[in-house]
Parts: C-alpha cells; sequence; structure tokens
C-alpha cells in the first residue's frame, strides 16, 4: 500500500484507502449512533455527543481495521492470520476471520480479560496465553506467523489498519454538521490517527484531542514502567508507539492529555447511569477527560467524544458500583459493640430497620478489637439514601444505647 501525502509536509492516508477499508467492512461494520448528552454539555458548558462505538460489532471499532487488513492481505490471508493482543484486537481478528472463512490464532497476556479472551474462542480463533504484556503477545504471534507462513495482523502499526479505523471519522463528519472538535482514546495510535486523517482531510479545522491514563501514556511523552500495567483501561495500555504511527499522531492529533484511574472509574459509571452505555474503561477516557477538565468543549459548534469499546469485565463492576455509592454518600458502614447474647444482633438490626436503610452485609468481628468479655463486635454495611441519611442512622444507633465508631467508606 502506497502512503500519498495527504497533508503538506506531513504523513496521511491517500482517501482511496479510507473508501476502500470502508468496502471491506460493508456487512458487518455498523454505523454507531451519535448520543446527545446534555448532561455533560450541562456540566461543562457546550454540546457534546457521544459516538457510541461500544455498540459496534465484537464490541469496539477494531472491526473495522480488521476487515480493512484482511481485504488488503487477500489471498494472502487463505494460510490462516495470527494477532497478538489483550482483547479487543482479538476479537475483531477472530470474527473477520471467521467471517472470510480463514484460520485464526491469537496470543494474548496471561492477565488478559476472561470474557475479552472467551468471547474470541466463541469466534473460532486458537487463543494461546503468554507473557505478561500485550508487547510480548504480539512478539508470540510475529514469531508464531514467521513459524507457519500466517499472515501476521499487527493491533495498530499497519497502514491498512489505520485506514480501517478511519471510517469512524468519515461517520463523524458525515452524521455531525457542525462537528468541531473530536475527543478520542489513545493506544496505540490507530484509532486517534485514523480519525484525525479522516475529519481533518474533510476540515482542515476540526480539532482532534487523544486522550491517555496516567498508568500507560508514551504519547503525552510519559516513562512507561516496566512489567505489566494495571488498569481499569487495559484496552489501551500500550507501552510504546508505533512505528508507524507516531508520526501519524504527532502530523494530526493536536493534542495529547492524560487521565487518572478514579477518574476513568467516575466516566464509567456517569455513562451507565445517565447515559445508558456499557464502556469499558479504554472507551471511556474521553468522557473522563471532559469530566476532569482536562479538555475544554469547542467554543461553538458540536464536539464529539469517542466512546471506543463496550468490552467491560464484569468482575470490576461490584468495585466501580461499591465506589460511586460510596462517593454519593449511599453506602455506610457501622462497626458496633453489641451483647454476646441471643438477641442482641436483632434488636441492633430492628432501630436500623426503623430508619429505613438496606443492609446487605453482616460480619462478626471478635478478634483484634477490644471487647468486653461479653460483647461482641459487628461491622454492617448499608445502602443509604444520602450523607443526611446516613447521619441520622448513627445518631439512630448511638440514641439506643451502642458505641459506633465513626462510619468507614467502603
Amino acid at each position: 500500500m502506497g502512503v500519498p501525502t495527504a497533508r503538506s509536509g506531513s504523513t496521511g492516508l491517500d482517501p482511496e484507502l479510507i473508501r476502500q477499508a470502508r468496502i471491506a467492512g460493508e456487512g458487518v461494520v455498523k454505523r454507531t449512533p451519535m448520543v446527545s448528552s446534555t448532561t455533560i454539555g450541562d456540566r461543562i458548558g457546550g454540546k457534546v455527543v457521544l459516538k457510541a462505538e461500544s455498540l459496534q460489532s465484537t464490541g469496539s471499532f477494531k472491526i473495522r481495521g480488521a476487515l480493512s487488513k484482511l481485504r488488503d492481505l487477500g489471498a494472502l490471508a487463505h494460510e490462516g492470520v495470527v494477532a497478538g493482543s489483550a482483547g479487543n484486537h482479538a476479537q475483531a481478528v477472530a470474527f473477520a476471520a471467521r467471517h472470510l472463512g480463514v484460520p485464526c490464532e491469537i496470543f494474548v497476556p496471561e492477565g488478559a480479560s476472561i470474557a475479552k479472551a472467551e468471547a474470541t474462542r466463541s469466534y473460532g480463533a486458537t487463543v494461546r496465553q503468554i507473557g505478561e504484556t500485550v508487547d510480548a503477545a504480539v512478539a508470540a504471534a510475529r514469531s508464531r506467523a514467521d513459524e507457519t507462513g500466517m499472515a501476521f495482523i499487527h493491533p495498530f502499526d499497519d497502514l491498512a489498519i489505520v485506514a480501517g479505523q478511519a471510517t469512524l471519522g468519515l461517520e463523524l463528519v458525515e452524521d455531525v454538521p457542525d462537528l468541531r472538535r473530536v475527543v478520542v482514546p489513545v493506544g496505540g495510535g490507530g484509532l486517534a490517527s485514523g480519525v484525525a486523517i479522516a475529519v481533518k482531510q474533510a476540515d482542515p479545522t476540526i480539532s482532534v484531542v487523544g486522550v491517555q491514563v496516567d498508568a500507560c501514556a508514551p504519547y503525552a511523552n510519559q516513562p512507561v514502567a516496566a512489567g505489566p500495567i494495571t488498569t481499569l483501561a487495559d484496552g489501551i495500555a500500550v507501552k510504546a508507539p508505533g512505528h508507524l504511527t507516531r508520526p501519524l499522531v504527532d502530523a494530526w492529533v493536536d493534542d495529547i492529555v492524560t487521565v487518572g484511574e478514579d477518574e476513568v472509574a467516575d466516566a464509567m459509571m456517569f455513562l451507565m447511569e445517565r447515559a445508558k452505555l456499557f464502556v469499558e474503561g479504554g472507551g471511556a477516557v474521553g468522557v473522563a477527560a471532559l469530566m476532569a477538565e482536562r479538555v475544554a468543549p469547542a467554543r461553538s459548534g458540536v464536539t464529539a467524544i469517542v466512546l471506543s469499546g463496550g468490552n467491560v469485565d464484569l468482575g470490576v463492576l461490584p468495585g466501580l458500583i461499591r465506589r460511586a455509592e460510596t462517593l454519593a454518600g449511599r453506602r455506610l458502614i457501622l462497626f458496633v459493640r453489641i451483647s454476646d447474647r441471643p438477641g442482641g444482633l436483632a434488636r441492633l438490626l430492628s432501630v436500623i430497620s426503623e430508619e429505613r436503610a438496606n443492609v446487605i452485609e453482616v460480619e462478626h468481628v471478635r478478634e483484634g478489637v477490644d471487647l468486653h468479655v461479653r460483647e461482641t463486635g459487628v461491622q454492617i454495611a448499608m445502602e443509604v439514601r444520602n450523607r443526611e441519611h446516613a447521619d441520622h442512622i448513627v445518631a439512630a444507633v448511638r440514641a439506643a444505647g451502642y458505641r459506633v465508631s465513626e462510619p468507614t467508606p467502603r
């Protein structure tokens, strides 16, 4: 594939490559909806829409690049394809390979999302776990390709992949008439550069801002620690920029910002509660950036936030919910000393019940606490309406004669 210059003085993509990538995705790639968000707009003072790529086939934008690459390979894919990925690229390649009837092997890190690995298997791919990082999985996939003659598909550092991701940018331009700013997650850089190229080829005055997480932000020139990276945004946890995508990002993306783990968690919960959208950490970083005021909305026109994926690991949801309830004052934990005799706990619970709190967990604590001989400790977790309700419950329990520790966040 050639690399014609599409922008004076910088690297670019021939618009024809993007058009061919769109053709490659016909019948599989969904034109995902634009969802208006008045809540975010009112909060930050701008007009905001959400590009719900979390509703895409396989749950992320990656299917666009995978189908583009398989079309580019043509007959070279007949021996099969192999890829290394933390999950979303894996699912996309497996799905695309099944769609076109070619064998597929996927290498994933040992700590990869179980849900994403199982989804990849469900598409007919052979999944192999190896190493602790995405880089290790990609290296193993390259070696496998060399050994077998299968075609290697890189998760981002490939022009055909970038062209596929650029089709999302075409949809933004076509579906948002007054588009002025795009906020897009940055992992390896394929999505960010592809979207930026597509929208700026249509209108160079549209600004594009990329978002990474503090734990892994090579495009923001932050050092990345050795070894595996633990973050809610695992889908964009790439340790180093691509050789191809780095100059593309530098040339086409106007700015790169970072957000913290707590800000990503807040964005995920906001999208679930207010937008009714199930978005993974890597897909929610754009919302996190606006809510945390790392990015300002466009002064006029529309700001589009790309929600790049919806493959949430269900194991993280309880922690997200507990944290959100605590911050909102809807969760209370009390440690109370009660009589270690029949009926002692029942009397305490009746006091709490009268205050209309919902008890969700009771734990007896007898070790490591200063208790009288005929006394036991109980830690009670409950759902409450708000902080005022919580204060009222504490006062009622104390008024009933119980010794209560200060409420502890959970």
